[in-house]
């Protein structure tokens, strides 16, 4: 597992309800998941909701509302 002293703050905004959320993400985790490495195991110390924000721009309160829980 990676340090948490190599993450950084990424700031992402909801797409339904424009709520700003940072993240602290390890750099290189990044370019492991758009290298195609799947999301959770790229960065499994995110929430899944957190994950989702990075997926698809919608936070997890707005992913419950628009598919349920």
């Amino acid at each position: 597992m990676v340090a948490a002293t190599n993450r950084e703050c990424f700031g992402r905004t909801c797409r339904s309800c424009q709520k700003e959320t940072s993240l602290m993400i390890n750099p290189q985790d990044v370019i492991d998941w758009q290298a195609g490495k799947y999301i959770q195991d790229a960065m499994p110390y995110l929430s899944k909701g957190e994950r989702e924000l990075l997926i698809s721009g919608t936070c997890d309160e707005c992913f419950d509302k628009m598919f349920g829980d």
